[in-house]
């Protein structure tokens, strides 16, 4: 187990990167897999999630060789997959595992996907139901609700599908089996989720339509797609650690270049200038399909916020930092609709609420959210205390947001077992170190 102690006191300035996208990652894995030839993948997410990811295809039969820069992928074309010799551990990635799962539902072959303990207590139902809906044999614990999860190849058949929560993953893996169905796939969403299966599909050429506010997808196309040189942008879940941080630590001035700014991933942008925050997005361009800038980020006092169920699908991965944004603001910030988030690496409204509490915050949990009563007076910021023993319970996110946190406080603080921030940000620490040590 590892920890990590962070001192308070300076400022951050500078300018940085941030690790590749880890959702574009996972999915650029996948189709650079299937296309026929070799693709580059160039600024990957290195974290351990993604390298599972990596993992499970070499076990599919896949060369894949790495550099720290660079991922090059001999695809094999459509049905280049073949039987793996042992199960596949997916880690600690809900993203891994969910789109493997339907992945490897169409192929011919059996598969058995599994995970640390986090993901074995996470739900599977909600792309196993589906799944089943076109075909798919797939066993599992509690009737497949639990992984590891057993999937017996079979002939898919498209269906049409509305689902309950806008959901990326159910969404990704619901598409990725309806690429190897008979007919088409219609999938239907009460809101937008992040859309960057469809963008990625767009980017390699597959077909993909809307129609009446559906999805709509031809599987077992007849001409597949060839190889290609991809470079991801930098991660907006990572960029929010600093842009919050950035923000709340006063005279902070912060450059996040190459930076995704896909808008279904934003909403954190969105929220934190509704609160006050000066964040200005720079030089908007495309990279894989994708919008790209850099953001500047300067110390700016926040006030409370009213967050709604509208806006939970562009913050689900920053709801741990934006908690910290809410606890330092003037007065309250209000979450609702975010029942989403009991069931991530950890239950995040459980989570955050006691470990900021335990650094001086007052928190009302509330079974969709909570609300935060800030500490800031008088136009600034307020500043948290060193909790006596912070801890990350196994999520990534909790772990970096409460590093954030402990940048306002008036001694140092020690967060034990960080090692899940390789899950998705390796460097963070040294990232964080760098920017604080910039003379201001």
């Amino acid at each position: 187990m590892t920890s990590l102690t962070i001192t308070p006191g300076r400022s951050l300035r500078g300018a940085i990167t941030v690790p590749g996208d880890k959702s574009l990652t996972h999915r650029a894995i996948i189709l650079t897999a299937l296309a026929e030839g070799t693709s580059t993948i160039e600024t990957y997410c290195q974290g351990e999630d993604c390298l599972n990811t990596m993992r499970a295809f070499q076990g599919l039969g896949i060369p894949i060789t790495q550099t720290p820069t660079e991922l090059t992928v001999c695809g094999k074309g459509f049905w280049g997959l073949s039987e793996p010799s042992a199960p596949i551990d997916c880690g600690n990635s809900g993203t891994g595992i969910r789109l493997l799962t339907g992945l490897l539902a169409g192929q011919d072959f059996f598969s058995v996907l599994t995970g640390d303990e986090s993901i074995r207590r996470r739900p599977m139902g909600r792309v196993v139901e589906p799944l089943r809906e076109m075909g798919a044999v797939i066993g599992g614990r509690k009737g497949g609700e639990l992984a590891p999860l057993a999937i017996t190849g079979a002939g898919l058949h498209g269906i049409e599908y509305t689902s309950s929560v806008a959901s990326a993953q159910i969404k990704s893996s619901l598409l990725l089996a309806g690429l190897f169905a008979q007919g088409k796939t219609r999938y239907k969403e009460p809101s937008l989720s992040r859309d960057h299966t469809e963008r990625m599909f767009q980017f390699f050429g597959i077909p993909l339509t809307q129609e009446g506010g559906a999805l709509v997808l031809q599987g077992r196309p007849s001409v597949g797609w060839r190889g290609i040189h991809m470079i991801i942008p930098g991660d907006f879940s990572a960029a929010a650690f600093f842009l919050v941080g950035a923000t709340i630590v006063q005279g902070s001035d912060v450059t996040i270049r190459n930076v995704g700014m896909n808008p279904t991933r934003t909403g954190l942008v969105e929220v934190m200038r509704k609160m006050g925050a000066d964040i200005q997005v720079l030089g908007l361009r495309e990279a894989a399909g994708e919008p790209v800038g850099d953001l500047r980020v300067k110390s700016a006092p926040l006030k409370g916020v009213m967050i709604g169920r509208d806006l939970i699908p562009k913050t689900i991965d920053e709801f741990p930092v934006l908690c910290v944004a809410a606890a330092v603001a003037e007065g309250d910030t209000v979450i609702t609709g975010a029942e989403e988030l009991r069931v991530k690496e950890s239950d995040r409204i459980a989570t955050m609420s006691l470990e900021l509490k335990a650094m001086g915050a007052q928190v009302e949990e509330r079974p969709d959210g909570m609300v935060i009563r800030g500490l800031g007076r008088g136009g600034e910021n307020g500043r948290l205390k060193a909790a006596g023993k912070a801890e990350s319970h196994g999520d990534h996110r909790v772990a970096m947001s409460l590093a954030i946190g402990g940048l306002t406080a008036e001694e140092s603080m020690t967060i034990a077992d960080t090692s899940c921030v390789d899950t998705s940000f390796p460097n963070f620490e040294k990232a964080l170190a760098d920017l604080l040590a910039q003379p201001a």
